[in-house]
């Protein structure tokens, strides 16, 4: 072998273990780093070491970190809202009925508690949401339901979903996640369902009833009103009537009377008539005369 072959075999091997060496940099560069990004909250914590309290030694970190994998691991937890479609529940009122609740809860991790959060649960955020925060769920449902009866509860389901939010807030802010949004659907037992639609009927063919009532007395106050005006139109026209006889009679009776006595005069005057001064005069003597 020629001493040019001898170097450009050297050289290539040279090139090898550059190009190896970079590879195991990447590959070390790349198992101690890791990227936290805004929508994210990193926890740094050491694998080995516990404070005095039986907690892990652990920090938030965010943006590019590097650590040591043999002895430090990085957790991330998501800072943006979650939402959980959680499976019904079934709970019991104070008179032993029982509802169906549907819940729909919306919530954010705070940022300032996820190292507390960590370090106790340990647990990733969809794990937490069908474990503690479905107990709260149920606990809230439960407690809020024995203060009510059945038809409390129907009457009053907006105050029972703000008692139980409530509670959320309450139990689920001291652990560090925020609730943004709570919604149930409720749905009472089938026998409440029933009853509550035979109510609802009754009311309606109630009203329906008092409707035909005040529409019967609302005819027949027409028909008395009617009956009042047709009565006062004949009476004002009868005695227009007896008014225009009564006239007619007092101006035709002197007639009447006159006519009657020419009727029947048979042409002979009285024997005896008086001048309207108490003087009488004997007409017979005169016609002897």
């Amino acid at each position: 072998m020629t001493k040019s072959a001898t170097y450009v075999k050297l050289n290539h091997k040279g090139l090898y273990i550059t190009l190896g060496l970079i590879f195991l940099l990447a590959v070390m560069i790349g198992s101690c780093t890791k990227m936290v990004d805004n929508s994210e909250i990193g926890i740094k914590f050491k694998k080995f070491s516990l404070t005095e309290q039986g907690e892990l030694v652990s920090t938030q970190v965010s943006g590019l970190t590097f650590y040591n994998p043999i002895t430090t691991k990085i957790f991330t937890y998501p800072v943006y809202i979650q939402r959980v479609d959680y499976k019904p529940f079934t709970v019991t009122t104070k008179d032993a009925a029982v509802f169906s609740m549907d819940p729909l809860l919306a919530y954010q991790l705070d940022r300032a508690k996820a190292s507390y959060v960590f370090n106790k649960y340990r647990r990733s955020l969809p794990e937490i949401e069908q474990g503690y925060m479905r107990t709260c769920i149920y606990d809230a449902y439960r407690i809020c339901a024995n203060n009510y009866t059945s038809d409390e509860l129907m009457g009053n389901r907006a105050r029972f979903e703000q008692e139980v939010r409530t509670m959320l807030e309450k139990s689920l802010g001291d652990e560090g996640f925020k609730v943004s949004e709570f919604t149930s659907q409720i749905t009472p037992p089938q026998s409440l369902s029933a009853a509550i639609e035979a109510k609802n009927q009754a009311i309606q063919e109630a009203l329906k009833a008092e409707n035909l009532v005040k529409q019967a007395e609302a005819n027949a106050q027409i028909a008395i009103a009617k009956a009042r005006g047709e009565a006062e139109a004949t009476k004002v026209k009868a005695d227009a009537e007896a008014y225009y006889n009564r006239t007619i009679a007092a101006s035709l009776s002197p007639m009447i009377v006159q006519e009657d006595w020419i009727e029947k005069w048979d042409g002979h005057l009285p024997d005896v008539v008086g001048n309207g001064s108490g003087m009488m005069f004997n007409l017979g003597d005169l016609k002897k005369q």
